[in-house]
């Protein structure tokens, strides 16, 4: 899909890094490409005969994701619905229908932080399908894309008869690129334990999930990467304990426009990049698509919201801010429990 953008994919895939053992036989490590970022399987106490099987397997998967979710794909689930300018309720799939709940519960708490119908001030800041426009955004365009969202606009209807969507706002278009990458890792995980396998670390894009032991019997572990553009820099490990993790980051996707360096992460507030400190927020939670949806709201929120929120809604959180020519790090005490080593 390029689900948030090719840039910010980039960005957020390397946030997290799987720091398992050297696998020893029989495991596999399986990889790939989709939604313009890279997707990792790694399993234990599997048969390497399997490996060609699994590879299909996953790309199937998360060939199919793409097709539901993808806003650059003009025949995908998401662009029909996004294409549609009407109010009737449109029939989504049981998967689609879990993502946007999850997503309208947490905008609601983040108080629209978290908003999937920012996607007209992400395409006007050039953080969508189009080109990074060639001046900043007057504020009556920003005002024209700002009137076209609204989580108030969106509702999910369910049933014993199906799922669907509805829009009361006929130019409301739904971006589910902040969540796409934990809805995937999800799945993925899903198709593992469908496959009998038991002992796994999957990850798409910057949203991992992990459940059991590597192949040296060891729990697996992943790394939070320090806000610098060296790969290996770590600022923290954790053991996952069968969880999901995600980070949201704003030090690398970014462009200089009028000589001002412009964020990808966007407040659907304000309408305008964010300019706070907050530079990196790591969620753990139990599913991948809940720490998908968390980060990007408390990325958006700024540090000192953020902890706030956090220690209300009882989150699993480690925020990275930056303080004058470094870096301070903030941590719950939810995400505490997960720490292999202090930074």
């Amino acid at each position: 899909m390029v689900f948030k953008n090719i840039l910010l994919i980039s960005i957020v895939a390397l946030a997290l890094s799987g720091c398992e053992e050297k696998p020893v036989s029989p495991g596999i490590v399986l990889e790939g490409k989709t939604m313009g970022t890279a997707w990792r399987v790694s399993v234990a106490n599997v048969e390497p005969a399997r490996k060609a099987a699994l590879q299909q397997a996953i790309q199937q998967q998360l060939d199919s994701d793409d097709q539901a979710l993808s806003t650059w794909k003009k025949d995908s689930v998401l662009s029909h619905f996004n294409q549609y300018q009407g109010s009737d309720p449109q029939p989504v799939s049981a998967d689609m229908a879990d993502i946007v709940t999850v997503a309208l519960r947490i905008g609601q708490k983040t108080e629209g932080a978290m908003d999937i119908t920012v996607g007209p001030l992400v395409n006007l800041w050039g953080f969508g399908p189009a080109k990074p426009p060639q001046h900043t955004p007057s504020a009556a365009e920003i005002a024209a894309a700002k009137a076209l969202t609204g989580l108030q606009h969106l509702r999910v209807i369910q049933s014993v008869e199906g799922q669907w969507l509805q829009k009361d706002l006929p130019g409301l278009y739904v971006d589910l690129s902040t969540m796409g990458e934990g809805y995937a890792t999800d799945h993925l995980a899903r198709l593992m334990e469908q496959q009998g396998i038991t002992n796994y670390l999957v990850s798409v894009g910057g949203a991992v999930l992990s459940r059991g032991m590597n192949a040296s019997q060891q729990p697996w572990r992943v790394a939070i990467q320090k806000p610098t553009d060296r790969e290996n820099a770590v600022e923290a490990r954790v053991d996952l304990q069968g969880h999901g993790i995600s980070t949201s980051g704003s030090y690398r996707n970014y462009y200089e426009l009028d000589g001002k360096r412009i964020s990808h992460v966007i407040d659907p507030r304000t309408g305008r990049p964010i300019e706070h400190k907050l530079v990196s927020a790591t969620v753990i939670a139990t599913t991948a698509l809940e720490a998908d949806g968390w980060d990007t709201g408390l990325m958006v929120l700024g540090t000192e919201r953020a902890k706030a929120l956090a220690l209300k809604e009882h989150l699993a959180v480690y925020l990275i801010t930056r303080q004058g020519d470094g870096f301070s790090h903030w941590m719950s005490p939810q995400f505490r429990s997960f720490l292999i080593d202090n930074p």
